[in-house]
């Protein structure tokens, strides 16, 4: 969403602390808000380790919790999304799963509506 909604004024990556492939639930309900994201690879920040970062917004607790210091100027912001595959697998899910995907989606989008000015109060 970062790229598609703000990328006239952020600069957005993606990684986490390990690769997990492209998730295909998240990729369709992706799709159904009218970004494609098949191109998309899972990376992990060592990839962009050249990458001079202003902020880095962590968005589950494990990345929260793990994520690594950043020697640089960047401000570590965190903003928790609860876990679309998680969540999929309760039996509260189970006959809809791509329900919570969808949920965390829009408040995934809701969040990038709010930024660049949110970070700056955090």
């Amino acid at each position: 969403f970062a790229r598609a909604l703000k990328g006239d004024v952020v600069e957005a990556y993606s990684a986490g602390i390990e690769t997990h492939g492209l998730n295909p639930s998240a990729v369709q309900v992706m799709s159904e808000a009218g970004i494609d994201i098949t191109t998309h690879h899972s990376k992990t920040l060592d990839e962009l380790d050249s990458v001079q970062f202003d902020y880095v917004v962590t968005v589950c607790a494990h990345a929260h919790e793990t994520c690594p210091l950043f020697p640089r100027k960047a401000t570590v912001v965190h903003q928790g999304f609860d876990d679309p595959p998680r969540l999929s697998k309760l039996p509260e899910h189970k006959d809809d799963p791509l329900s919570c995907y969808r949920r965390v989606r829009d408040e995934i989008r809701a969040y990038i509506e709010t930024i660049p000015e949110s970070l700056g109060a955090q």
